[in-house]
């Protein structure tokens, strides 16, 4: 039975991918001839494998050392999704940049799969500074960092400890803990929080006593005339060819959606708490001026120490950022790391 309705699923799915709307440009599997992929991995403090895709300007001068910006994946996602993107766009403008897996997703390492703990993604962050400050051809004086959705709030966490981190930039950014406590715009309520804690709470007996894991959240596998605006917008990109894409080894089942048990552990993440003492590091916000997720990016920049600045695209939503080139404003963030990562 299990197989059967696996089997329906992915026949549901592909028959509602031929709908991916592909318009502005959607480009998420883009393949610079510019640049020169290789697959890293390196250790975070946890003795965790972090893999990434290291992206090389194929013009980088021999003996130069270069300016380099980390990307990091929306929540839920993994590196081959906006972030290989984006990594090469900037690398095709000098930068040498590494898109990573953040632990527990992707090639990363990390049981079980699909857990929840930003604490350790902001760890792989500044991992990824410990790896190319340690290479020949990086200025380890001249690195930034890019958060896409969820990793925004991860950056912002990290570059607070780590002073390393010289200029930081968000795309589209979700603050992971406001959004599971309080909801967009404030419309989970402290009892419904309740409930999902408790459901959390239990499931972990579940699991301890060798039980079947349980995920929630993440993107819906079919849409139905009862589908919100939100979830069409997550289909289009998380399970269409136009941005669909599972690791080896793992189930297109399970892409996005993270572990029941572990999800709660974003009530106790507060990323923009003391964001001022990133000051006088320079903090960009990008967001799309009909993203539903907008809300976040305005309260970090808020909240954020000088030098700041909060730029909206017009006409974008949240999802269209991950990989419509057309708007992705990849000249002001060329602009932003070339002027603060001199």
């Amino acid at each position: 039975m299990r197989k059967l309705v696996i089997l329906l699923g992915l026949l549901m799915a592909s028959l509602s991918a031929l709908g991916a709307d592909m318009s502005n440009g959607a480009n998420n599997f883009y393949k610079s001839e510019k640049v020169t992929m290789t697959k890293v991995t390196f250790n975070n403090q946890y003795q965790m494998k972090t893999a990434g895709n290291l992206f090389v300007p194929k013009d980088l001068k021999p003996g130069s050392k270069s300016a380099a910006i980390i990307v990091g994946h929306p929540m839920g996602a993994v590196k081959e999704q906006s972030s290989n993107l984006y990594a090469q766009k900037l690398a095709e403008q000098g930068f040498v940049t590494l898109a990573i897996d953040l632990s527990f997703w992707g090639e990363s390492d990390g049981q079980p799969r699909n857990a929840v703990s930003s604490e350790i993604y902001a760890e792989d962050f500044s991992a990824a500074v410990d790896y190319l400050g340690t290479q020949t051809f990086i200025d380890r004086n001249r690195i930034g960092v890019l958060g896409i959705c969820g990793s925004g709030s991860f950056v912002i966490s990290a570059a607070k400890i780590d002073p390393r981190m010289k200029a930081i930039a968000t795309v589209s950014m979700y603050d992971m803990g406001a959004a599971n406590r309080n909801g967009l715009k404030h419309s989970v309520t402290v009892e419904q929080r309740k409930q999902a804690i408790a459901a959390a709470a239990e499931q972990r007996y579940v699991e301890f006593i060798g039980g079947e894991t349980q995920y929630t959240s993440g993107t819906v596998h079919e849409l139905t005339d009862k589908s919100n605006a939100i979830e069409r917008e997550f289909y289009d990109f998380y399970r269409t060819p136009r941005g669909e894409f599972t690791p080896k080894g793992q189930s297109p089942l399970l892409t996005t959606h993270p572990t029941l048990a572990s999800n709660t552990k974003f009530m106790n993440f507060y990323p923009f708490n003391d964001i001022e003492t990133i000051s006088p590091r320079p903090m960009l916000f990008i967001a799309g001026e009909n993203a539903h997720s907008r809300e976040f990016s305005e309260e970090a920049y808020r909240l954020a120490g000088q030098p700041k600045e909060l730029v909206i695209i017009p006409g974008a939503g949240h999802v269209d950022l991950y990989d419509r080139v057309d708007l992705i404003p990849f000249a002001k963030l060329t602009s932003f790391f070339q002027t603060n990562l001199k």
